[in-house]
């Protein structure tokens, strides 16, 4: 079966991130995502945006190994696609409120209704950003 690269994500509302302990072993969590619009930027890049609490174990083995796969999901982690190799890093400033606002509008009212909640618990949000080799994986189009 050939590999239909971004398109696999096309439509879904969760990825499975499976990112690496210092041991080598994997872990997997299925999250929110929001792709970045096509050339972004002015860069032909495939960006994916997800959103997580700053203290969280993914963020601590991301800043240890950036490289992650992620694979289409459902809400449990079912697997519903194929694995795609990406690299993650930290978004700070206008990054991090590019990747909230395609966020805030992908997963309208709900993400809107956690932010809120978040503000009264006084709880920060860390934004990373899945970056994909564009040579690898045909980017879909954008509808």
């Amino acid at each position: 079966m050939p590999s239909s690269g971004l398109r696999g994500f096309s439509g879904q509302k969760y990825l499975s991130l499976e990112t690496f302990r210092r041991n080598g072993q994997s872990v997997r969590t299925p999250v929110w995502f929001a792709a970045s619009p096509d050339g972004a930027g002015g860069a032909c890049e495939a960006k994916f945006y997800i959103y997580t609490l700053p203290d969280s174990g993914k963020v601590k083995r991301i800043r240890n190994n950036p490289r992650v796969r992620v694979a289409p999901c459902t809400v449990r982690g079912e697997i519903r696609g194929e694995w795609a190799e990406a690299e993650a890093r930290m978004a700070d400033g206008a990054e991090a409120e590019i990747g909230q606002r395609l966020l805030r509008k992908k997963y309208f009212p709900w993400k809107h209704i956690g932010d809120f909640f978040s503000r009264l618990q006084g709880r920060t949000q860390a934004v990373i950003v899945l970056r994909f080799d564009e040579n690898e994986l045909e980017i879909p189009a954008r509808r």
